[in-house]
């Protein structure tokens, strides 16, 4: 059986990492960087920065060290972007916190390249599925033990965590995460109960690494950041077990975000049941693994999100996707979405080409007034920051929309 995690020892957990507080230092904002100025506006963005390391404690001693060149590179897209908002997909988790305080003290609050630091006084992490033993033989070969075995695919505990950094004060003692929440209480979920057995049916988890609802505090208005990182539609077998898991950890938010009888079914892990309230601002963050119309994912998928009601699409685009598509030509010109939503370049052999992964969401009560992808055309300024692969930074790019807040 799997222990419950309260939300009291998240919140202690966190609160003894530092995490969602204030860190000794100015809070001030950044000046704002080439990109443009906004005005009034709050800039939110996601960014799976592939911080993650093979083998526990190296990311820490990586950042230790302050010279990194990928760390670098990835800190100077950020400082090149300069969100308020920003989570940060594939960043490996520690209980201590030491590794968010590391990554900006020793990256972000250091000019890259001439470029202009950007300081970030609020974190929230917390503890993920990835690499957390199971105890059972979830990819059912016979053995237990290893990265297949886990709640989430990993290594080790916390590989390919999440981070989110805010200049706006996080809301700590409001955070609610769904790391717990089993697949099987999802109505009509997709299951695979014949390939797992009934037993390991009943204590899978669903989210593959965990879905939170932060609420940040933007003047006197609140927007619930909405963090996740489902799992890949890819790497099983006949049964698609992760294109199933997939779909479903995107419909939590589908449900999430509707009233009654539809969310009733979603219980966080200090037990607390139902949604987010209707009348609430929010916004989705995250890689979401999931294509409209390209790569493996399950059909339909991303449109639980990008076709419901509360939620607007911004549709962020960028000439540099557009640009690599038509040089690395194969399965890329065969795809139904649009190139320049492109926003990671997978170099898997085979490939699956390049696809629209990462999403910025806000809800429709939000005003926006832009929404792009880094991805610079060769040539550009921080194009030697997206490259080609083997990746400066990450197969991923960083994805940005600004907003207008109400009450800012």
């Amino acid at each position: 059986m799997t222990s419950k995690i309260t939300r009291r020892g998240a919140l202690a957990a966190a609160a003894a990492a530092g995490l969602g507080v204030p860190v000794a230092g100015t809070a001030a904002r950044a000046a704002q960087p080439a990109l443009g100025r906004r005005g009034e506006g709050v800039r939110i963005a996601t960014y799976n920065a592939s911080l993650n390391r093979a083998t526990a404690g190296q990311l820490l001693k990586d950042l230790e060290s302050g010279t990194d060149a990928q760390i670098r590179a990835v800190a100077q897209v950020i400082q090149m972007n300069n969100p308020d908002v920003l989570l940060v997909n594939e960043f490996d988790f520690d209980e201590e916190g030491r590794g968010a305080d590391l990554f900006r003290s020793n990256y972000l609050e250091v000019s890259q390249n001439g470029c202009t630091p950007v300081h970030y006084p609020y974190v929230y992490s917390a503890p993920v599925n990835t690499g957390v033993p199971s105890g059972l033989d979830l990819d059912r070969d016979g053995t237990v033990g290893g990265a297949n075995d886990a709640w989430g695919f990993g290594e080790f505990p916390g590989q390919y965590g999440m981070l989110l950094l805010s200049r706006f004060p996080i809301l700590t003692e409001q955070v609610r995460t769904f790391q717990n929440l089993l697949w099987k209480d999802m109505p009509s979920n997709l299951l695979p109960t014949e390939f797992y057995g009934e037993e390991i049916s009943a204590q899978l988890r669903l989210s593959s690494k965990s879905h939170w609802d932060v609420p940040v505090q933007i003047g006197t208005s609140t927007l619930h950041v909405l963090c996740a990182h489902p799992t890949p539609p890819s790497f099983d077998g006949p049964e698609k077990r992760n294109r199933r898991r997939n779909n479903d950890e995107i419909r939590l938010w589908a449900d999430y975000l509707r009233a009654g009888k539809v969310s009733r079914w979603i219980v966080d892990d200090a037990g607390v049941a139902g949604g987010l309230d209707t009348s609430a601002s929010f916004v989705i963050l995250g890689d979401h693994n999931s294509d409209p119309l390209d790569g493996d994912s399950w059909p339909g998928a991303i449109d639980q999100l990008l076709k419901h009601p509360r939620i607007q699409d911004p549709r962020p685009t960028s000439t540099g996707a557009v640009e690599a598509a038509t040089e690395q030509g194969g399965v890329n010109l065969e795809h139904g979405t649009d190139p320049r939503y492109d926003t990671a370049d997978f170099a898997e052999n085979p490939r699956p080409g390049n696809l629209r992964v990462d999403y910025v969401l806000p809800s429709k009560n939000l005003k926006v007034t832009d929404a792009r992808v880094f991805w610079p055309k060769k040539g550009e300024a921080g194009s030697e920051l997206t490259g080609e692969h083997p990746f400066p930074t990450s197969d991923h790019r960083l994805v940005r929309v600004d907003l207008r807040i109400t009450g800012r």
